[in-house]
């Protein structure tokens, strides 16, 4: 069964891809195309490390003629992705190209209309760029070809949907209890290309309006959402599986194939891995997800179990397998350590249920952040190679 550690491309100043393998894996996940962020990075060069948005790798012809183009990061003349994919033929190991394709600030800020729109027309959310316009479109597309003519096995496809309130930018204030249902409704998009696009939308929004605007006056915040509001969401699915489609396609026109990934986990569990109520894939939805409609465009799908307790990484990998079915590949990314994992005899026990519940890999987040004795927990293959390498 394969497995693979996710890894930054600043991270690999410290790290080859032999040391990165030691680590029990048998592949290598690539962040090709990041996001900004600062890190606290324990074993890496530095210990807290800043990145930015933009591409690990020379954009080509890819992007002429096209209104976004990415933001090229530092060193990118040296391409990494490029020496890393050679250190991985050479030990005879897989490489994943990772990309985050629609959160990008840099890009929203210098083009603020293809960003999502909220109820009251605010273009608030710069690092959310809206999956129906098509400029966003046409950019996704060229990223994802630009990923896979790196030579790599898969292109693993982060962030190609719909963006929640609470991730739209680096830094972000309320000092009012705004509740689910306003946080909700303050992420929806109401862009121009959306309201073209999905029915209803002036009903959703005028609710979306009402609901936030009680809150913002003082009133209760609440947690049930009006079912107009829930049917918008839901309407919102053909939108995100027609764009992972045809990024899938020009994926595999290049000679790779897409790995799209699933936020919800994340999204329920990323600050304390404690999710609750449902298993994800109940709420994927909310970001205009769909796991059974992308089961026929995708070949593989990733799932983040950010969660502490092993019968709900259990559960959530269950719900996942019944909503794709048998088709696509399902990959479930863990974490080893905090705050998420305590021991090694934790995490082997929720790579057994991931494994035992329908899950055909399962990888590890992420390389760079985690401390050095957190990631000897990860289990080790059950069939090395004799040379001690990896297998694929």
């Amino acid at each position: 069964m394969d497995s693979s550690l996710y890894v930054l491309v600043e991270d690999l100043r410290s790290a080859d891809a032999a040391q990165i393998l030691s680590h029990g894996v048998s592949s290598i996940t690539i962040g090709a195309a990041y996001h900004r962020a600062r890190d606290v990075t324990p074993h890496g060069r530095t210990r807290v490390t800043f990145r930015r948005d933009g591409i690990h790798l020379p954009p080509g012809d890819l992007f002429d003629g096209l209104r976004l183009r990415p933001p090229v990061q530092r060193g990118v003349d040296r391409e990494p992705i490029r020496s890393l994919r050679e250190e991985t033929r050479d030990l005879g190991v897989a490489l994943h190209g990772w990309g985050v394709f629609l959160h990008n600030t840099t890009l929203g800020l210098a083009l603020p209309d293809v960003t999502q729109e909220n109820c009251f027309g605010d273009r608030a959310a710069p690092a959310d760029l809206c999956p129906s316009n098509p400029d966003v479109r046409a950019y996704a597309v060229a990223l994802g070809r630009a990923i896979a003519r790196q030579g790599v096995e898969s292109v693993v496809a982060e962030s190609l949907h719909f963006g929640t309130f609470g991730h739209g930018y680096h830094h972000e204030r309320s000092f009012v209890e705004l509740g689910p249902a306003a946080e909700f409704a303050l992420g929806l998009c109401f862009c121009p290309h959306c309201v073209a696009r999905i029915p209803h939308a002036a009903e959703a929004r005028a609710e979306a309006v009402r609901l936030t605007t009680t809150v913002l006056d003082g009133g209760p915040p609440r947690s049930d959402l009006p079912d107009v509001l829930t049917a918008y969401a839901q309407a919102r699915a053909p939108i995100v599986t027609s764009l992972a489609a045809e990024v899938a396609e020009a994926v595999s026109a290049e000679g790779s194939r897409l790995t799209f990934v699933d936020l919800t986990g994340a999204v329920l569990g990323y600050a304390d891995g404690r999710p609750a109520g449902a298993p994800a894939a109940a709420s994927a939805w909310r970001t205009g997800v769909d796991p059974t409609a992308l089961a026929s465009v995708v070949p593989s799908y990733a799932i983040l179990c950010y969660a502490h307790d092993t019968m709900r990484v259990a559960e959530d990998v269950a719900a996942y397998r019944k909503a794709l079915g048998p088709g696509p590949a399902l990959r479930a990314v863990l974490r080893p350590g905090h705050p998420d994992t305590t021991s090694a005899d934790h995490l082997a026990a929720k790579v057994t249920a991931a494994r035992k519940n329908g899950a055909d890999a399962v990888d590890y987040y992420a390389y760079g952040l985690t401390p050095l004795p957190v990631l000897a927990r990860i289990p080790r293959l059950e069939h090395p190679l004799p040379s001690g390498r990896a297998s694929v």
